[in-house]
Formats: C-alpha cells, sequence, structure tokens
C-alpha cells in the first residue's frame, strides 16, 4: 500500500482516503471534484493591516522631512528632525520582514474556503472542508495520484473534476 498524504486529519493511500473518522475506499468513488466558498473578509482585512504596519514608519519619517522643512528652524534643529525621521523609517527594516512573511503566509493559506466532493455510493458527499489553500491542493493532488495509480480505477479525467456543481476534468485543483 502507497501512502501519498498523510497528516494529522487526512491520510490517502492506494487503497483508501481517511478524513477524521470517516474512510472512503478509492473503489468507491466514481467522481471527485471541488468547490471555492466566497472570500473570506477577515483575511482580507488582515492583509491590509499588514500593509498600514508596512506603511506606518515610512509616513511617519516623510512627515517628520516635511516638518523639518516647514519649521523653518535652524540648521541643526532641522538636521536633528529629518535624523530623527530617518531612524523611524529605517525602523521598518527589521518589522518588514516579519510583516513581510505573515503576509506570505496568508496568500499561501488562501482567502477562501476550499471543499472537496466526491460520489461515494451514489450520492454526493463532501470529504474535506478547509480555508487553507496549500494543504487543500497537496490532499486533492494525492487523491488524483491515488486514483491515477489505482488497479481497477477508470482513467483519471473521467473521476477528477473541478469546481463547480457539474463535475469536469481538469487536471489541477
Amino acid at each position: 500500500m502507497t501512502t501519498y498524504y498523510d497528516d494529522r486529519s487526512v491520510r490517502v493511500t492506494s487503497a483508501a482516503l481517511r478524513v477524521d473518522d470517516r474512510s472512503y475506499p478509492l473503489a468507491e468513488l466514481t467522481m471527485v471534484w471541488h468547490r471555492r466558498g466566497s472570500r473570506s473578509w477577515r483575511v482580507l482585512a488582515g492583509r491590509g493591516a499588514i500593509g498600514a504596519a508596512l506603511a506606518g514608519p515610512l509616513v511617519a519619517a516623510l512627515l517628520g522631512v516635511a516638518l523639518a522643512v516647514w519649521l523653518h528652524r535652524s540648521l541643526t534643529v532641522t538636521i536633528a528632525i529629518v535624523g530623527a525621521s530617518v531612524l523611524v523609517g529605517l525602523a521598518v527594516g527589521p518589522l518588514a520582514d516579519v510583516l513581510f512573511e505573515h503576509l506570505d503566509r496568508s496568500y499561501v493559506r488562501g482567502s477562501r474556503e476550499l471543499e472537496m466532493w466526491a460520489t461515494w455510493r451514489g450520492r454526493p458527499v463532501r470529504l474535506l472542508s478547509t480555508g487553507d489553500a496549500l494543504r487543500f491542493g497537496q490532499i486533492y493532488r494525492a487523491v488524483q495520484r491515488a486514483i491515477e495509480h489505482a488497479p481497477a480505477a477508470a482513467p483519471a479525467q473521467d473521476v477528477i473534476g473541478s469546481s463547480g456543481s457539474r463535475p469536469s476534468p481538469r487536471s489541477r485543483p
């Protein structure tokens, strides 16, 4: 038996797909497809907050330089204000690394709920629902490989479908 994917709640083998406490033999799955839900406004708002956090120190630095020019103080005061503003702007460097990492992870996880469905014993069954796009793609591809390599299975293009209400052949999620 070959294992194509295995984590704490999903296991895809050459014989079956196990999700939590349910097991579905591959020979009993006649069609597999996926659906995408609507966008999560919470995820999008989080991305906007990260963008604002990145822009904050830079805006503060620009405002400091503008303030120094507008005040028309002595050269020493102007240089001190501009220097402090530049230091505030440079503070975004280490902060940006952390924030960009969070932003990258946000895009990897995705902003939609993804569902994998199958026709099992003649009726549609939702096999998996997750908001993690990377994990979903790994599981979906593992199911594709398992079905393609199953000895008694029909060709994969007849089994794996795309998103939507009417499944049709598709090579990837």
